[in-house]
């Protein structure tokens, strides 16, 4: 369950209801199918505690994920693999269908977590997920040597088509701070799992 609950439908103003009620069929239309835990929006019922920064994302995030000159595969393979990296359980949940729903394997999903040695994603496809890795870290850990290999295989509108896209990757980071759990999308299906941190990486607390 969340840490916060979302705004009721009841006190929601004519823009929320408006996202409300289109919402869930933006969800099924992206994935295929209906969320089986909750209403399947609960990041959007949260961020409307601030409806003109929820229509602002919602804008922002119409604009990056607008179809461009990076192919559909791609960006829902970085995408996936960015929410993981977060931990946000609702996002990989829906990443997951979403590629499963794009067109992608059951084994490709299984890929994912260890891409490098997979034999199922191509050299392009592993280059763009370790410009996924090196974006998402904190710090950001692009080298001019991964920037080079990248700028082989993509143009320049790609790779800031690509970089936008994980940017916004990076807002998942409010559904992992507020809790905000699976929906369901994937259930009794194949789901890549959220990446925990490696003990090496964890900061002891005094």
């Amino acid at each position: 369950m969340a840490r916060i609950q979302g705004v009721p439908r009841s006190e929601a103003g004519p823009m929320v209801k408006l996202v409300y009620r289109l919402g869930p069929r933006m969800m099924r239309k992206l994935t295929g199918r209906a969320a089986t835990v909750g209403s399947g929006i609960q990041p959007m019922e949260i961020w409307a505690h601030k409806p003109k920064l929820m229509t602002a994302m919602g804008k922002f995030n119409g604009a990056v994920r607008k179809p461009g000159a990076l192919e559909e595969r791609i960006r829902n393979l970085c995408e996936l693999k960015g929410a993981a990296m977060i931990g946000c359980e609702f996002c990989v949940d829906l990443g997951s269908q979403i590629c499963r729903n794009s067109g992608f394997s059951d084994a490709e999903l299984l890929a994912i977590p260890r891409y490098e040695s997979s034999e199922l994603l191509d050299e392009r496809e592993k280059i763009a997920l370790d410009y996924t890795v090196a974006v998402m870290r904190t710090p950001v850990e692009v080298t001019d040597e991964l920037f080079a290999k990248l700028h082989e295989h993509f143009t320049t509108e790609q790779i800031v088509e690509l970089t936008a896209l994980l940017t916004l990757v990076n807002l998942d980071r409010f559904n992992a701070a507020f809790g905000i759990g699976s929906a369901g999308f994937s259930e009794g299906m194949v789901c890549v799992p959220p990446e925990k941190p490696s003990t090496a990486q964890l900061t002891k607390i005094a």
